[in-house]
């Protein structure tokens, strides 16, 4: 056996489940491990043919019947806000997001436990213990960071920081062609600042300031409102059965 082959995923098969996206499906997913040597590798490889990421699994929809999942990825040098794009910029501008490596704190998931409580009580990450979120950010082998979004101080422009409480959170990687946001929340007392269309903008502009070429924002869903959000920002690219196709 050469070294390759001991080092090729092996691939798994969920049971089906009910879907939380579309009513009345259901849902199965293949699943394979992001571990070892190759783990930035093989995420990048997978994330580019529709994989997305959660701690050390990399997982796609895989059902019988349905084909409504689509990946989707901003081509962030092409992209021009909309007028109201550029209103969420604006009604945010007070806030700075400053990277900080993947480690867990009671502040975050003391937000975390507030979005998930008050957006997502009857989700799958309802029960999440303190130690099942900083599994969440620190479980990674591949190049993870953290965002945190705090209003501007008197020093955000020498420091990069900014002061006061924790509003919003985004847990991201960094791959060779483009930035991955794995998982985002925020403040829901905030409803009017549109958190989280403004957390994409941002790394909209991070993408293009670290001169990567996409934005990978996961799946978009016809037909279900929880991600019907994802098709504002364009052009952006869907993956279809002939790989990366453009959308305007």
């Amino acid at each position: 056996m050469t070294s390759h082959s001991r080092d090729a995923p092996q691939f798994y098969l969920t049971s089906p489940s009910a879907c939380p996206y579309l009513p009345g499906k259901e849902e199965r997913k293949v699943f394979t491990h992001i571990v070892g040597r190759r783990g930035r590798e093989l995420n990048e490889i997978l994330t580019q043919g529709g994989f997305r990421r959660s701690q050390t699994i990399a997982y796609r929809p895989a059902c019988d019947t349905c084909r409504a999942c689509v990946s989707v990825r901003v081509l962030v040098d092409e992209f021009e806000p909309s007028g109201n794009l550029k209103r969420v910029l604006k009604n945010n501008a007070d806030l700075i997001g400053y990277e900080i490596p993947n480690r867990p704190s009671s502040e975050q998931y003391a937000l975390f436990r507030h979005y998930v409580d008050a957006r997502h009580a009857d989700g799958g990450m309802a029960d999440m213990s303190v130690l099942d979120y900083s599994m969440m950010v620190e479980d990674s082998h591949v190049d993870t960071k953290l965002i945190e979004y705090r209003r501007r101080g008197i020093d955000s422009a020498i420091t990069g920081r900014g002061e006061g409480d924790l509003i919003a959170v985004s847990l991201m990687d960094v791959m060779s062609d483009g930035l991955s946001m794995v998982y985002s929340f925020y403040d829901p007392d905030h409803q009017d600042r549109s958190l989280g269309t403004f957390m994409i903008l941002d790394h909209i502009r991070r993408a293009r300031m670290m001169g990567l070429p996409y934005l990978y924002l996961g799946y978009w869903v016809e037909g279900s409102k929880k991600m019907g959000y994802k098709a504002r920002f364009t052009p952006q690219e869907r993956l279809g059965s002939h790989g990366w196709v453009r959308v305007d």
